[in-house]
């Protein structure tokens, strides 16, 4: 069946479409400027005449990139830290976001542990406390100082805790007339049906941990322990420096790049995971992070 459409609807979705078209490509220009810089030589970007697409194209800023010992070494750490600490935090927020989607005469309480989870989303221990605690735990120049910290995202289990809130209540119900007990409904009955919710939390969290850089600089001594944003936020800053010092090996290299293309490899090189994790993850995400914004 076909569905009329009135002229002020049409007029309505051009405008709606040309905007958001508008938009989308405003955020895509900076990205492929980005790339193009990346794959151009020296000369044209000292110039100033690269726009979006590359100019005496060349793979030299990620030859320097990927030729640096450090590189493979950082980007293992951030792997390891995305799946201990993307792990860590969705077994944690299921494990707070199931009882507190509960009514308050179902789980005493409630609104108590509801807001000492806000409290902490309002008030921290400040940098120099939270260094203190993870230098005297001895968690110095480990994963563990990147992962406990931020062990429970309270925003994200809030988004879990009302897409919960969402579920139809004769699902849990039949279950536990059927002799199932909380933790057989928890694992076997509501996590199945909430993989929307759950992936798109899992997605901030991923995220979150991948592009984290400061808490690696700050609990890390040594470059080699480091994640990989925080390694190409040392080498971003410190990029002429780092060509200086490595002039002897990679002069062929150095002469084909400067600074801002090497800036922008390193750049596009960090972000390149999330691009390859988020097709994945988009068709749940929508509709998780909506269903769990409905109900307060």
């Amino acid at each position: 069946m076909k569905i009329k459409t009135g002229l002020s609807r049409k007029i309505f979705l051009c405008i709606n479409y040309t905007f958001l078209g508008v938009t989308a490509l405003l955020c895509l220009l900076p990205f492929v400027h980005l790339l193009a810089l990346s794959f151009s030589g020296s000369v044209p970007v000292a110039a100033g005449s690269v726009g979006l697409w590359p100019r005496d194209f060349t793979f030299a800023s990620y030859q320097f990139a990927l030729k640096s010992p450090y590189f493979f070494r950082t980007m293992g750490n951030s792997f390891v830290r995305v799946v201990l600490g993307a792990g860590l935090n969705l077994l944690l927020m299921l494990l707070m976001a199931y009882p507190l989607s509960k009514p308050r005469e179902k789980l005493l309480g409630r609104n108590i542990y509801m807001g000492i989870c806000v409290f902490t989303m309002i008030f921290s221990g400040g940098l120099i406390p939270n260094y203190m605690v993870i230098n005297q735990l001895g968690l110095m120049d480990t994963i563990w100082a990147l992962v406990l910290p931020g062990a429970l995202p309270v925003y994200n289990m809030v988004i879990l805790m009302n897409f919960f809130r969402g579920l139809p209540p004769e699902l849990e119900d039949a279950a536990l007339i059927d002799g199932a007990n909380e933790w057989c409904v928890l694992w076997r009955i509501i996590v199945p049906v909430s993989k929307p919710g759950i992936a798109t939390v899992l997605l901030f969290c991923i995220v979150g941990h991948w592009n984290s850089w400061f808490d690696g600089i700050i609990y890390m001594n040594k470059m080699i322990h480091y994640p990989l944003q925080s390694y190409l936020q040392k080498m971003i800053m410190d990029m002429e420096t780092m060509m200086r010092a490595s002039g002897g090996d990679y002069v062929l290299l150095l002469s084909m790049m400067n600074a801002r293309t090497g800036r922008a490899a390193q750049l596009f090189l960090g972000a390149l995971p999330m691009l390859i994790v988020y097709p994945f993850l988009q068709k749940y995400f929508t509709k998780g992070l909506v269903l769990g914004s409905v109900k307060g």
